[in-house]
């Protein structure tokens, strides 16, 4: 009964990591499905530096093989799990979707992985991984689009994060899902909060308590700045303005996280902050 067990799970995690059949005519039970087989166990261990051993012998050894394609999208996520492996990572991500025998389950994963690989190596320093940024804005994929835009707000180039707003606003124009609506404006608020002035908020919230900020300037009576978000996702607005800023306001002595504590708690109460003629209101309803 015990061995019976083992076999069923041992089965499961194979299927569950994505194991392919052999090319046509390939013998089964190679070396080259050995290699896999191994290197999918040491995956599953997170034992990334054995794993990647494995799955390089696989692709040096037995180019012809019929998991050969397989092999290098593994063999990228090892690497991207090791610091300083980036862009070898790149590189076996690039070459597997390159691959026309690509396994199109793994092809969004690879497309991520690439997004998280590029922003990753151009935050530190190296600018030209901006354009495998820029690339996935235009991806067909829309999860991959998304994914590329969200991630291109935590810039801290604002001129290259503010190429993902026409993404990022045409995501809370067009989507049902209102989750991620909000996470579209956070994103949105971390780039540049006058791009959600002309954003008009959804029907349909009922029941769900609202974050409302409204900032008036000098002698304008209409805001130039209004944003309506979920309460759940008040943390998220607080994190998406700059610790430059929020540490001007508490110099003045509002305490921003404070002030979102205490409004949760109070029934109807509005903070409003004056500074140099200009008014932010802050309220929950």
């Amino acid at each position: 009964m015990k061995k019976n067990i083992t076999l069923i799970l041992i089965v499961a995690l194979a299927l569950a990591l994505g194991t392919g059949r052999p090319a046509s005519g390939q013998a089964r039970g190679g070396e080259d499905e050995r290699l896999l087989q191994e290197a999918k166990l040491l995956i599953f261990d997170k034992n990334w530096t054995e794993a990647e051993k494995k799955l390089s012998s696989l692709v040096n050894n037995h180019p012809q093989s019929g998991y050969y394609t397989q092999a290098l999208f593994y063999l990228g996520k090892c690497q991207s799990e090791q610091a300083g492996k980036e862009k070898a990572a790149l590189d076996s991500f690039q070459a597997f979707l390159k691959r026309p025998d690509r396994s199109q389950g793994l092809v969004e994963e690879a497309e991520i992985a690439i997004i998280d690989l590029a922003f990753r190596l151009f935050s530190q320093g190296q600018k030209e991984y901006s354009r495998l940024l820029l690339d996935r804005l235009s991806s067909p994929g829309r999860v991959i689009r998304y994914y590329a835009a969200m991630k291109m707000s935590y810039l801290k180039d604002k001129d290259l994060a503010g190429q993902a707003l026409p993404v990022l606003l045409k995501l809370i124009e067009t989507e049902k899902d209102q989750e991620l609506v909000d996470r579209a404006r956070i994103a949105v608020l971390r780039i540049s909060p006058q791009a959600l002035k002309d954003i008009p908020d959804r029907p349909g919230r009922e029941g769900v308590r609202l974050l409302k900020i409204r900032l008036y300037e000098k002698g304008k009576k209409v805001p130039s700045l209004s944003i309506n978000l979920p309460l759940a996702l008040a943390d998220l607005a607080i994190q998406a303005i700059s610790e430059e800023e929020k540490a001007r306001i508490k110099e003045k002595g509002y305490d921003l996280n404070r002030i979102i504590s205490d409004l949760a708690t109070a029934k109807e109460k509005l903070v409003r902050i004056e500074e140099d003629g200009n008014i932010i209101e802050i309220w929950i309803e």
